[in-house]
């Protein structure tokens, strides 16, 4: 089997597969990629007033899709499409009480964080409230199952390190989520278990939908039990993975933390747009080994030509790799301890950048400096 080879900071090449010892600065994955995309896009359009349904069913850009924000009450409804900024008004005509009624009666329970499902799809509905606790507004959201999406780290995978993907909303991190839990119990044969708050991974119903694979999903009763269901199921079922999205309070920070010193893979998602953003975040830097302040002698402050006080990471962090998805086809992979490090004593880390060229090939880019804006 031929061997892949990873390299990180200034080591030699660490081989998964010891045959080959070194790679250039950019290659390609695989040959030859594809994308299947299974969004059940007939599903979602039953909760739309008929004319927007007819209207979306002819409309060329279907498949890029995003979210239909068609029950602001008083408003017209508005779709939102990939690579759009902004949206595009359906109808002038503004949406209307018995609208949204006869939306909510086709969809399912709305949950403590004001979500609900479709069930037997990957579809979100967001709803507003008013004070009185009527609902005022609706997002609903496309949800698709991309399969393709894994060739962009397959190679990770081969380590059982723990993975944090961090990105603004939208940028496909639950999708990716989605196809890992798939690959890793189908292909890899690993146990693995997803902690679903909100149905996202998935979807709505008692019985997952098919895009995971024979993962094995958790429900979960309310967002603020997220932590408490994470440690039960490692304490119950004994998963070698447990996949979860949105961290994004020091419980479950602390539970990611409990769970993967007990050896368990974590696959994880945090929003945020890079490593930074972590660094900075209190609530959520334990996941990178967590920043303390420490203060250092004369002598060592002279050698390393710093200030008495400096920044530190406390301990190992949750995370082995930490990967920046920019864009769906565009991430920044981090080597999590070591770029931490460079950045805390301010130092542009090594990081890779993996992205898609205009074959639709996986190509890995080595880049020594990283200054977290742009590369």
């Amino acid at each position: 089997m031929a061997g892949v080879c990873v390299p990180w900071g200034g080591e030699a090449c660490r081989l998964l597969f010891p045959i080959r010892r070194q790679l250039p600065v950019s290659f390609a994955l695989h040959k030859s990629s594809s994308m299947i995309v299974n969004d059940n896009l007939s599903a979602f359009l039953e909760i739309l007033p008929r004319d927007l349904r007819h209207r979306l069913l002819n409309d060329p850009r279907r498949n890029q899709l995003v979210e239909v924000v068609i029950m602001d009450l008083g408003r017209p409804p508005e779709a939102r499409y990939l690579g759009e900024r902004g949206g595009q008004y359906l109808r002038n005509i503004e949406v209307s009480t018995e609208e949204l009624e006869d939306a909510q009666e086709l969809v399912g329970e709305f949950g403590a964080d004001n979500r609900a499902g479709i069930e037997g799809t990957l579809h979100r509905i967001s709803a507003i409230r008013n004070r009185k606790g009527f609902i005022v507004g609706l997002t609903c959201r496309v949800g698709r199952a991309v399969s393709g999406h894994i060739d962009m780290l397959y190679d990770l995978l081969h380590y059982g390190k723990s993975i944090l993907f961090v990105g603004r909303p939208g940028v496909g991190k639950t999708t990716v989520l989605r196809e890992m839990a798939r690959v890793l119990s189908d292909e890899f044969q690993k146990r693995v278990v997803i902690i679903d708050t909100s149905n996202e991974i998935g979807g709505d119903g008692d019985i997952p939908h098919s895009a995971i694979g024979g993962a094995r999903r958790m429900q979960v009763p309310k967002p603020s039990l997220q932590h408490r269901v994470m440690i039960e199921a490692v304490e119950n079922h004994m998963p070698q993975v447990i996949i979860v999205d949105e961290i994004g309070t020091e419980a479950e920070a602390l539970a990611c933390r409990s769970i993967a010193e007990r050896g368990v893979m974590l696959i994880g998602t945090a929003h945020g747009e890079q490593l930074q953003d972590i660094i900075k975040n209190p609530t959520l830097s334990d996941l990178i080994g967590g920043i303390e302040t420490v203060t250092l002698g004369d002598e060592e402050a002279r050698a390393r030509r710093s200030q008495k006080s400096i920044l530190e990471r406390k301990t190992p962090p949750t995370f082995y790799f930490l990967i920046e998805m920019r864009e769906r086809d565009y991430w920044i992979a981090h080597q999590t301890e070591k770029s931490v490090d460079m950045l805390l004593r301010g130092r542009n880390p090594m990081v890779e950048v993996r992205k898609r060229d205009e074959e639709f090939k996986v190509v890995i880019e080595r880049w020594k400096s990283y200054d977290g804006q742009g590369i």
